[in-house]
């Protein structure tokens, strides 16, 4: 096996399988597409919130902080002292905002006043932002002030704060504010697990959905899916319920009718196997008859052909020949119509392997031409009459096609036994190795007017086939070997009439 067909077997069983279900796979396109749809709505709704909750704590605390400033400005006097910018910015701080208040003069530059003074100071005012706030700007009509109120968001030490920071013109002291955005992030916070809680609530209302419509559209499925196994074991009356006009009807509709046509053409061509059958064992019945009177004339023919005129010898003896040959092809064609039938029946009991091959070698005279390595002692219950005929057809076909010594080698395994038999000969083509079982199939079509019919080696695995065995044909490294491998116990056996085959010479004879 490659690694691509273990990779596939690995994945087609499993844990993988139940990966590949379309149960699993509708839920998986479910939950995607609802975990995409919530993930967006969530991020777009966090985010327009995200902004509205911080620009609305920013406006309010700059705009209260400039009218703070603009009105405790004017308090302020002339050439203040450091004790005057403190006041200026603990009164700003005093609006009721929450923000602190950083207020520095140019006038005194080495006193920055600030209504937290252990919490914020310049230093804490990004460089940034000062350097902006204390840049004047060209006065136009539409800028008619020459310094304006700047912010920017800030992280110190860890904590978010909005900084807002102005020049009080003309010549007065630069202010700036820090406004704690706590309040703001714990609401955005508690909003963003709002957001994921209402997705995971998504997530798994969608799960829900699918298995609750996957069993709606997989119901039928199963369903047709039965029905099809039922179909293929061959039930062919197998029907599906059809209820709606959709497309699932639809198809339950054409499985019927498929299954409909099939059951009439199973039929029909029943009709016309048994038929044929028939005819093959009429046919071979009928034979028998003038073939045994035959048989009668060639044996007295054969016993007087050497007193017979030179000239007519020949015509005898291929008369003689001819005519058993027919007689044997006659015995395998109702061997094989009994099989075909289902009427052929084991005679079973309980036998050692190794005598019955000893008694079907010696039987024929092959003693010369084959090696027996079968210990004594292996028993089965088999048919000895069916299984000598199979060991009369591998042997024969093997000092036929293959040439001696022909090596039988029997082992027992846990519950079979297993026959090999293996000859000297050049092997089997490959392109003639899947066919040697088929009825009537000979590997050089040249030899239509061959001894053998091209049945024995199918007769031979339909009698392995009765008792549970198989034979399997292969290429060793000398020749061509064939298995036979079977139960120590046969399968219990099936319904039907009672029916002889050929006899073993017969079946020998004709192997292929």
């Amino acid at each position: 096996m490659t690694d691509h067909q273990q990779t596939a077997r690995r994945f087609s069983s499993g844990p993988w399988r139940r990966l590949r279900s379309l149960r699993v796979r509708l839920i998986a396109v479910f939950a995607a597409v609802a975990l995409l749809a919530a993930v967006s709505a969530s991020g777009i709704a966090y985010w327009l919130n995200r902004d509205a909750v911080l620009k609305r704590a920013q406006d309010t605390a700059l705009n209260d902080f400039r009218v703070s400033l603009s009105r405790n400005v004017s308090d302020l006097p002339l050439n203040a002292s450091c004790s005057d910018l403190a006041t200026l910015a603990t009164n700003v701080a005093s609006s009721g905002l929450s923000y602190e208040v950083v207020v520095v003069d140019q006038a005194h530059p080495e006193c920055p006043a600030s209504s937290a003074p252990t919490k914020f100071t310049l230093a804490d005012v990004p460089a940034a932002l000062q350097s902006t706030v204390a840049k004047p700007r060209e006065v136009s009509e539409s800028n008619p002030y020459p310094y304006h109120l700047y912010w920017q968001r800030q992280n110190l030490e860890g904590r978010p704060f909005v900084i807002g920071g102005t020049k009080v013109v003309p010549n007065g002291p630069t202010a700036y504010m820090f406004k704690s955005l706590e309040n703001e992030r714990a609401d955005l916070n508690t909003l963003g697990w709002s957001l994921a809680i209402a997705t995971l609530l998504a997530l798994i209302g969608s799960a829900l959905l699918a298995q609750a419509a996957s069993a709606t559209v997989l119901r039928p499925v199963k369903r047709l899916g039965e029905a099809a196994k039922r179909l293929g074991e061959g039930h062919l009356d197998t029907r599906l319920e059809v209820d709606g006009s959709d497309e699932l009807a639809d198809l339950a509709r054409t499985f019927n009718r498929a299954a409909e046509s099939l059951h009439e053409q199973v039929e029909e061509l029943s009709a016309r196997e048994a038929q044929s059958r028939r005819f093959v064992a009429d046919m071979s019945h009928e034979l028998r008859t003038p073939l045994t009177a035959m048989t009668a004339v060639t044996d007295i023919l054969e016993d007087e052909a050497e007193s017979l005129d030179p000239m007519i010898e020949p015509a005898v003896r291929l008369v003689v020949s001819e005519t058993r040959r027919l007689s044997d092809l006659v015995e395998n064609l109702m061997e094989v119509t009994r099989f075909d039938a289902g009427t052929a029946k084991l005679v079973a009991d309980e036998v050692d392997v190794a005598d019955l091959i000893m008694s079907c070698i010696d039987g024929r005279a092959w003693y010369d031409a084959v090696e027996l390595d079968a210990p004594r002692g292996i028993l089965a219950v088999v048919d000895p009459r069916r299984l000598d005929v199979v060991f009369a057809n591998l042997i024969g076909n093997a000092l036929k096609h293959g040439g001696s010594p022909v090596r039988v080698k029997v082992r027992q395994t846990a519950d079979s036994v297993v026959v090999e038999v293996s000859d000297s000969g050049p092997g089997i083509p490959e392109d003639v190795l899947p066919h040697v079982f088929d009825r009537f199939y000979k590997a050089d079509r040249g030899r239509a007017r061959s001894e053998g019919s091209g049945l024995g080696l199918s007769i031979a695995m339909a009698n392995a086939r009765i008792h549970g065995g198989t034979i399997t044909a292969a290429n060793g490294e000398v020749g061509a070997v064939f298995t036979l491998t079977l139960p120590l116990t046969p399968p219990p056996p099936s319904t039907g009439g009672t029916g002889s085959g050929p006899t073993g010479d017969a079946e020998y004879k004709d192997a292929t």
